[in-house]
This record gives structure tokens, C-alpha cells and sequence, in this order.
């Protein structure tokens, strides 16, 4: 005779509900907003706040990954989410407020060029995904995406301080939309700062790096931020320029 055995339904208790941890996705959303809020800042115009909106989402971004892994509230579900939401804060936004501002009037060209460099996020953001157990972690296989999305509204971010309109820039900002596109699908190394370990104590000096880091910032951002991040850009076509130049060559065999 068949044993009975109770449907598992809502109503019964036996039934454990998958739930999602609430706090680095709360991090996460914020950043999606932000992403979408330079959306629509780009469209009304306001390119100065979109490209803020794009920094305010990078604070974000890094908040939630590194607030996952000091609570232990990693989940497939979140980092999921993590790879939509930077797909819309640093592929989609950052594409369109380069179009809208500078592209636009350069025809196809420049819609061409804002849609490689929405491809190339979309392609980073896949290859990361599926290359995480096979990867040094140390490093970034090609420029990471919000590094390339701070490369572009800092350029526009900077433009619009000085008071050059896109029109004035356009090529300037194709150059960068095109390199930032690039890199990102590159097999160039880039440092992620992921073997830093913040619930570990670290020397003094630390401290005062970031303190004066901040002040640095804070003296005049558009300028700053832009030039760090160009920087980080080209660093790792420096460090692979300097281990091929380096690089020992094979030692013969002797037979």
C-alpha cells in the first residue's frame, strides 16, 4: 500500500522558504539606482549628475562585495544581482551619457563606439563570471568594469567643470569610450587589491596613505578622480610592457 505523504505547500511548515540576505544587496540596489538615475539625468540633459551618479555607484559596488564577504552573506542569488546591476551602472549608463553628451553628433561612428564599449562590459562581466575559480585573484583579467565606466564620466565629469561642451571634446571622449571598451576585454592584468585583508590590523603608515588620499580627492574631484583612474588604465599595459621587457629567456636544454 502507497504511503501518504503531505503535499509540501506554503501553508505547511516542513516547507523552508529560500530567502536572500538582506544587506549587501541593499548596497547593491543603492548602486542600481544610482546607475539608473545618471540614465535619466543623461536624457534630461544634466551630464554633470550623471556622471556623479556613476561615482556614487562605484562607492556602492565596492561596498556590497566586501560587506558580503566580512558578514559571510555571499549567495549565488547576490552575485547574480551584482552582475546586473553593474551592467546597467557601469555598461549601459556610462555609454549613454558619453553618446548623449559627445557621440551624438559624430553620426554611427559614435554610436558604434558607445555600443562597443556597452559590448565590451557585457563580455567582461561574462568572462569574470565564468573565470572565477581559474584566475588570480590578485588581478583583474582586463580592465575592470567600474574602473572603465569611472573613466568615462570622469572625462565628462572633468569637461564639463572646465566648461568645454562635448561638442568641443567628441574626439577626446572617443578616444577614451573606445579605450575603455577595449581594455576591458583584454587579457591585460590589472592589480585588484582583493589579497587586502581589512579585518586584519595593518600599519600606521596605511592609515595616513588613505587620509591623505581623501584630502587629495577632496581638493578638486573631477580633475583627481579622472587622473587616478587614467592612470589605472594605462598601469596595466605598464606592468605587462615591464614583465615582457624583464622576462628571462628560456634556458637551453642540454642534452
Amino acid at each position: 500500500m502507497p504511503v501518504f505523504r503531505p503535499r509540501k505547500t506554503l501553508m505547511n511548515p516542513e516547507v523552508r522558504r529560500r530567502g536572500i540576505y538582506i544587506l549587501p544587496n541593499l548596497f547593491t540596489t543603492a548602486a542600481l539606482f544610482a546607475g539608473f538615475f545618471a540614465i535619466v539625468q543623461a536624457m534630461n540633459g544634466q551630464f554633470e549628475n550623471a556622471a556623479m551618479a556613476i561615482f556614487v555607484a562605484m562607492v556602492f559596488d565596492g561596498l556590497d562585495g566586501r560587506v558580503a564577504r566580512m558578514t559571510r552573506t555571499q549567495s549565488a542569488f547576490g552575485a547574480e544581482y551584482d552582475s546586473l546591476s553593474d551592467m546597467v551602472s557601469f555598461g549601459a549608463a556610462p555609454a549613454l551619457v558619453a553618446y548623449e553628451w559627445a557621440l551624438k553628433g559624430m553620426g554611427k561612428i559614435g554610436m558604434v563606439v558607445a555600443f562597443v564599449y556597452c559590448a565590451g562590459t557585457a563580455l567582461r562581466l561574462a568572462r569574470f563570471n565564468t573565470n572565477l575559480d581559474v584566475i588570480d585573484k590578485r588581478y583583474f583579467q582586463g580592465l575592470p568594469c567600474p574602473a572603465a565606466a569611472a573613466l568615462v564620466a570622469g572625462l565628462v565629469w572633468l569637461m564639463m567643470d572646465i566648461g568645454w561642451s562635448g561638442e568641443e571634446t567628441r574626439w577626446y571622449a572617443l578616444l577614451v569610450t573606445l579605450f575603455a571598451g577595449i581594455t576591458m576585454v583584454t587579457n591585460v592584468r590589472f592589480y585588484s587589491g582583493k589579497d587586502i585583508n581589512l579585518r586584519k590590523s595593518v600599519p600606521f603608515v596605511i592609515v595616513v596613505a588613505f587620509a591623505l588620499g581623501f584630502a587629495l580627492v577632496s581638493t578638486y574631484p573631477p580633475g583627481v578622480l579622472f587622473a587616478l583612474f587614467f592612470a589605472y588604465g594605462l598601469s596595466g599595459y605598464v606592468m605587462s610592457a615591464w614583465r615582457l621587457l624583464h622576462r628571462k629567456p628560456p634556458v637551453a636544454r642540454v642534452e
